[in-house]
């Protein structure tokens, strides 16, 4: 049998034991990259080059944060191998989300909590967005209006006023990322929210929030101690 006969038949028991017994946090973290690159490198033993990648970037989700212009670094990974890798996130993050159906209503600050969590999964850059409610709670949209500084006042709250407009929203909440430092508020995201929440008076829309997100911690504003002045 030829290497390519002998690739294929591994291939095939190896998608196999995936498709009847799937893989969960026990499964050798090769494999799982080994079976992911099935699909964009054909008739060649991915093993070793999962390898590789583990032993440059670390673990699993290091490889899917890892920037492609590092990933084409490696020998073998063509720019066709980095886009399935990168493809990963924003799918498990659209997996995540479409379980929260618009029509729901959120009426308790943990489930739009929650619903953000899912929403900025996954994200290596800084994100605000602004989610737009009804008043009987019912989300109207979710709205990614900036990517990188959030810094920018005048930019993000017209931003936030068109999008709130056009959602005919009568509350909000207003949330962002810090990818790479903690979830505490800085004072710019302080004066973010103030000035935010001042124009959306002018058009009768009440700013319920500002959620602040780092990896699976967050501080919501408006329930902290600290910040829960500015919504009063």
């Amino acid at each position: 049998m030829g290497k390519e006969g002998i690739h294929d038949g591994h291939r095939e028991r190896v998608k196999k034991e995936f498709l009847q017994n799937g893989f969960d946090v026990n499964t050798p973290p090769h494999k799982i990259m080994e079976m992911l690159l099935f699909y964009s490198i054909p008739r060649k033993d991915t093993n070793e080059l999962a390898h590789i990648l583990l032993n440059r970037f670390g673990t699993i989700s290091g490889i899917l944060d890892a920037p492609t212009e590092e990933l084409v670094k490696i020998p073998g990974i063509s720019t066709n191998t980095a886009a399935l890798i990168k493809l990963i996130i924003p799918i498990a993050r659209i997996y995540l989300t479409e379980t929260n159906s618009k029509s729901r209503r959120y009426l308790r600050a943990d489930d739009v909590c929650d619903y953000l969590m899912n929403m900025y999964f996954g994200y290596q850059k800084e994100v605000f967005s602004v989610t737009s409610f009804s008043g009987n709670g019912r989300m109207l949209g979710f709205d990614i209006l900036a990517s990188g500084n959030v810094n920018e006042v005048n930019v993000s709250t017209r931003k936030v006023l068109e999008t709130v407009i056009n959602r005919n929203a009568v509350c909000a909440i207003i949330a962002h990322n810090h990818p790479n430092g903690t979830a505490v508020p800085s004072e710019a995201d302080i004066a973010v929210t103030k000035d935010i929440k001042n124009a959306l008076e002018h058009i009768n829309v009440k700013l319920l929030d500002h959620i602040v997100i780092s990896g699976d911690d967050y501080v919501s504003m408006c329930q902290s101690k600290a910040y829960r002045y500015i919504f009063e």
